[in-house]
């Protein structure tokens, strides 16, 4: 690590010595039809040379070695153009540029899934990326990180759950909950070493705000080779840099469900070529599944810095974050209570003193809190111009902090109180239960999570005659400390925040037909390494036909302790130590067949090595040295792009074979090895018409279950928890009012069945969720926002019950809710 650090400061130091000769200056104004443009970005290709316009849409770049060079201008939500100049020594060049939107943001400069962050234009790409900006985000108004992810084809994100309690699934790669194919980054850094963990998936450690610029999402493709080789999909956050001119937003948002939320951000110049931007939230609210108390509490700071040097630039930033909110879990149906807005955990229930070791000792614990974050995330980003076609960039990421979770479990059926058979039943304030009313046992569950990462991503970069050639290195080391004590049941009311039965066991409740109480505690710690080298190049073949290649070698090392049983009793049960190796490939072949219209294949050779929960499980395979091996990925992609002023449409169609771990925590089901097999093909498009715009995506996939080294029967099954087919349309029309500017807009989500596990007992029903809003900007830069979820007040479910398909509880989507906001822009 030592002699990694000092390669880095002398390569950095080399990179910002230059000997400045022979020079000229490049100058001009960006227009769009609606004047100025601030804060383009413009640039000469295949350097770190450019400037960004000022206020009155001006740029100046100063100090430009004579030559001939292609002049670009980029902007999110704008087509990038793209111009031939000379530059000759003293003289200054005069170039405007004039801009035009786009609207699915096929120009935008994209680093997710390019060698080291070096960044391409999604219309370029060679594989399956989609792009969402600041005004869409604001617009979709989504309640957690995960629910934005309804916004991407190809992905199945089951948001029900809260702030922090999502199950993300990518292309029919089978899973069982949690996001074990999903890695979620800020600045092309990821923010953990590893996807998934038992009660953790990396989107529960990122909270959306106003200090977000655009979000890229890529699934398959290149991202098996590059950074921490995600074989299913890349979430990347790029936050807000900041320009020459003072900027900024506040916004306040409330809600019918009492949310208090205020934000916003603010960005501007420190010094010549030194820039910040900082911003944040505060929010409190009983959420539309009302708990008697404030459940989602949160606070967010981040703050970002930016130096520009003559052939570079350095950029750090640090998000600190504590936001947490109720786990929301699946329910008993049809037993009469509200499924769009009820919650078991109530103040009856919110606190619960339980044992936490074999010796007797005990912890008092509040479950207001939910599931969520308390913690930091940090990064690096150097970029620099070392001169003759070599560049050097670094992608460094930091996070540490507590990730726990406090959870009222279903444990099986609810029952009729008549089952009992007891002449009276009632609740510990008194409340005598009539004959058809409903109970249930629940588990007061705590899971206490300290994780902590690093992640450092080395790529240096040589421009050679028609190749662009990248050799990169990435370490990471990551750790997790747990405490479980989960079960705990009781038998609870089945209504709305109800109370605890008086003098009534859970094994009364199992024994009439509810779920029988168990209990399972632990103290486990896990430390991971991983050293990999990386080797890709993109060759332009000829103009309109580039080959894209990459290969990755990788070593790992693991270890875990383990200390588990009903609860952990100081003796240590489990050591497992395990090293393993393994490579990845990836090809692929762009070709433009028109200015308007291009295609791409890709062929990807993964992996994914197990992690800490899989060592415990034992579900792992090791080869003949000792070795610990991989889950297999093979995926086949074949991509079209189409960019026109009225019509644009990213398509892809995937094939993807796995073999890969399916286990769930608490589940009566054995965990189990599986093959499988999944084909289908993404659409993502828009149709624009002056002021008029319609959107769209649709996901059409099939896949099942080939081979099972466990439960052969399941072997033919149907991919489970993941619908067939589901699709968005979303329309927006802008009209003028007088003075002031409004865009009325909404979308449609339909989604198909899905089976509840890989048994395929039983399927979900499909369903249908309306969304609506309006936005009215006044000339005061003043706007005023109305957002409807869930308009039609649906009542989708998202799963049934994952650790026991045969009882009758199910995970609706939230209720509908309105959203008012006040944003002012400066």
């Amino acid at each position: 690590m030592k002699f990694f650090n000092q390669f880095l400061i002398i390569l950095l130091a080399f990179a910002t010595f230059t000997i400045a000769q022979g020079t000229g200056k490049i100058a001009g104004t960006v227009t769009s039809e609606k004047g100025p443009m601030v804060g383009v970005n413009v640039y000469l290709e295949n350097t770190t040379i450019g400037a960004a316009t000022d206020a009155n849409g001006m740029y100046f770049i100063d100090r430009v070695p004579a030559g001939v060079y292609t002049l670009i201008a980029s902007s999110v939500g704008y087509k990038t153009v793209k111009i031939k100049i000379t530059v000759k020594e003293n003289e200054t060049v005069k170039q405007d540029i004039k801009m035009v939107e786009d609207p699915l943001l096929l120009d935008a400069v994209v680093v997710v899934g390019t060698p080291g962050g070096i960044g391409i234009r999604k219309k370029d790409a060679s594989f399956a990326i989609n792009t969402i900006d600041a005004t869409q985000i604001n617009r979709l108004s989504p309640s957690s990180t995960a629910s934005l992810l309804d916004a991407i084809p190809g992905v199945w994100s089951e948001s029900s759950g809260g702030v922090a309690g999502a199950n993300i699934f990518v292309r029919g790669l089978p899973s069982s909950g949690d996001a074990p194919f999903v890695t979620i980054a800020i600045n092309g850094g990821p923010t953990y070493g590893v996807e998934t963990l038992s009660f953790f998936e990396q989107s529960s450690i990122f909270r959306i705000d106003e200090t977000v610029a655009l979000t890229e999402v890529t699934r398959g493709g290149p991202n098996a080779v590059f950074s921490n080789a995600e074989p299913g999909m890349t979430v990347n956050f790029n936050l807000r840099k900041g320009g020459e001119k003072t900027e900024g937003r506040l916004k306040y948002e409330t809600s019918d469900y009492y949310l208090q939320r205020f934000g916003g951000y603010m960005s501007g110049k420190i010094a010549k070529n030194f820039y910040y931007m900082v911003g944040g939230y505060v929010k409190t609210s009983p959420g539309i599944r009302n708990t008697q108390f404030n459940s989602e509490n949160g606070r967010q700071l981040t703050v970002q810095l930016t130096k520009l040097f003559k052939r570079g630039a350095l950029n750090v930033f640090t998000r600190l974050t504590n936001d947490y909110g109720q786990w929301v879990l699946p329910m008993a149906l049809n037993t009469g209570n509200d499924l769009g807005t009820f919650s078991p955990l109530g103040n009856a229930t919110r606190f619960r003193t339980l044992q936490i070791n074999a010796q007797g000792d005990s912890a008092t614990f509040d479950f207001a809190n939910g599931r969520g974050w308390k913690g930091s995330i940090s990064g690096l980003n150097a970029n620099f111009d070392l001169g003759g076609g070599w560049t050097i960039s670094d992608v460094l990421t930091y996070t540490t902090g507590d990730a726990n979770t406090f959870g009222f479990v279903p444990n099986g059926n609810p029952i009729r109180v008549s089952d009992l058979g007891l002449a009276t039943v009632k609740t510990r304030s008194g409340k005598v239960l009539k004959g058809t009313d409903y109970v249930q046992n629940y588990g007061h569950w705590v899971v206490l999570k300290n994780i902590q990462s690093i992640t450092n991503d080395l790529s240096i970069n040589k421009i050679w005659k028609n190749h662009n050639i990248t050799f990169g290195v990435y370490q990471a080391r990551w750790a997790a400390k747990d405490f479980w004590t989960l079960g705990n049941h009781i038998p609870v009311e089945n209504v709305a925040n109800g109370d605890i039965l008086d003098g009534i066991p859970a094994d009364s409740i199992a024994a009439h037909g509810g779920g029988d109480p168990w209990n399972y505690g632990l103290n486990s710690a896990g430390d991971a390494r991983v050293f990999a080298g990386y080797l890709a190049d993109s060759w332009k073949v000829m103009p309109a036909l580039r080959v894209d290649i990459g290969a990755r070698y990788e070593w790992i090392d693991l270890e875990y302790t383990l200390d588990h049983g009903s609860l952990p009793d100081g003796i240590i049960d489990k050591t497992v130590s395990r090293s393993g190796k393994d490579y990845a490939f990836t090809a692929a072949v762009n070709y433009d067949i028109s200015p308007v219209l291009g295609t791409f294949a890709r062929f990807s050779d993964s992996y994914q090595f197990p992690h800490f929960d899989m060592l415990r499980e034992g579900k792992y395979s090791i080869d003949n040295n000792g070795n610990i091996e991989a889950n297999d990925f093979k995926q086949y992609e074949l991509g079209l792009k189409y960019d026109s002023q009225l019509f644009s449409l990213f398509a892809t169609g995937f094939l993807n074979q796995v073999y890969v771990f399916d286990g769930d925590v608490g589940a009566k089901r054995e965990a189990a090895l599986l093959n499988t097999r999944t084909i289908g093909i993404e659409l993502d498009g828009v149709v624009s018409v002056q002021n008029f715009m319609l959107r769209a995506i649709a996901t059409y996939q099939k896949g099942e279950i080939t081979e099972a080294d466990v439960a052969p029967e399941v072997v033919g099954n149907s991919i489970w928890r993941q619908p067939d087919w589901q699709f968005r349309i979303a329309p927006s029309y802008k009209l003028v009012l007088g003075k002031l500017n409004a865009t009325i807009y909404g979308a449609i989500r339909s989604v198909g069945k899905r089976w509840d596990s890989r048994d395929n007992v039983f399927q979900l029903d499909g369903y249908t969720k309306i969304d609506a809003g309006v936005i009215v900007s006044t000339p005061g830069n003043i706007s005023f926002q109305v957002y409807i979820d869930n308009l039609n007040n649906s009542e989708g479910l998202t799963e049934g019950d994952p650790r026991d398909p045969m009882a009758a509880n199910g995970r609706p989507i939230f209720g509908r809710s309105i959203r008012f906001s006040v944003i002012h822009d400066f």
